[in-house]
């Protein structure tokens, strides 16, 4: 779908033909830049807290100043989403170095950042929640900073076009013998015995907001989950595998390269975990995602 027509650039809203960005700014010439997604659900939005908290982190990593305290922030979101009627979408905002008048790989000794914003609306739970995706492992090229959501993509970019042309609809990213993350999601697996396990955190994979989401289910859910590190082969072997992010929330991954995980199939542990996301999220799973109530 389209992004929305109203975008929000530098302090005003403005219709997104009309907006212009410098082709000397930072985030351009150097992808010196922070962005965000934060998911819209029935008109609000979802973990946003989380998203401005994990912006302000970015931004002092990548020596940025932050423009905005969190409820400018939160202000400037809803009224995105108000301007253009969106219940339901995502908005993505980036945070940029900004412009100057020169092409300087130090750049000035204090940043004016630009600020770039605009909503989409657009199912969140559709048919790759439902029915699942397919997976390929590729190496990790990607520069050692994960923890810090930056616009540097290039590595993310081609590995889907990578899993694209081996007729995926992702990739597993694997460095020194462990998958890091899936292209741009954090990466599940769930064993034969049962046991859901997730990457520790560190600075090799994003501390993603849905993946926080998901944890925080724990109590309720009456879960567990193991944080560390796991191969390649404990993919393959896996029962089952899944994949959160923002904008697919809770993926099932149903073949990993040829084989299937599992019977092929979404499995009874990420039905449950999209069914408590959900949930929790405020959605009628009845109307929207009836069969999240299946293989519980």
């Amino acid at each position: 779908m389209p992004v929305c027509p109203i975008v929000h650039l530098n302090g005003s809203f403005l219709p997104l033909v009309e907006a212009r960005i410098s082709p000397l700014d930072r985030g351009f010439l150097f992808a010196h830049a922070a962005y965000e997604v934060t998911a819209v659900y029935g008109g609000r939005f979802i973990d946003l807290p989380g998203h401005l908290a994990r912006l302000s982190q970015t931004l002092a990593g990548i020596a940025l100043p932050n423009p905005h305290p969190a409820a400018d922030w939160a202000a400037l979101h809803t009224e995105l989403i108000v301007r253009n009627n969106v219940a339901e979408g995502i908005v993505y905002l980036e945070v940029t170095g900004g412009a100057y008048e020169a092409r300087d790989f130090a750049g000035p000794a204090t940043f004016v950042p630009t600020v770039f914003a605009y909503a989409d609306a657009k199912p969140l739970i559709g048919k790759e929640a439902r029915d699942g995706i397919k997976a390929v492992f590729l190496d990790d090229t990607r520069w050692k900073r994960r923890d810090m959501k930056t616009v540097q993509l290039l590595s993310q970019g081609l590995a889907y076009r990578a899993a694209k042309a081996q007729g995926a609809d992702t990739a597993f990213m694997v460095e020194e013998g462990f998958v890091t993350e899936a292209a741009s999601a954090n990466a599940w697996i769930v064993t034969a015995a049962g046991e859901i396990i997730t990457r520790d955190l560190s600075p090799a994979i994003l501390p993603g907001i849905t993946r926080a989401g998901v944890l925080s289910l724990r109590g309720s859910g009456g879960f567990t989950v193991t944080e560390r590190a796991f191969t390649p082969d404990e993919v393959v072997n896996a029962a089952e595998v899944f994949t959160t992010s923002a904008g697919a929330m809770v993926a099932p991954v149903t073949h990993v390269g040829s084989r299937p995980v599992g019977d092929g199939q979404p499995g009874p542990v990420t039905r449950r975990i999209q069914r408590l996301y959900y949930e929790a999220m405020g959605a009628d799973l009845a109307a929207v995602a009836p069969w999240a109530l299946e293989r519980t």
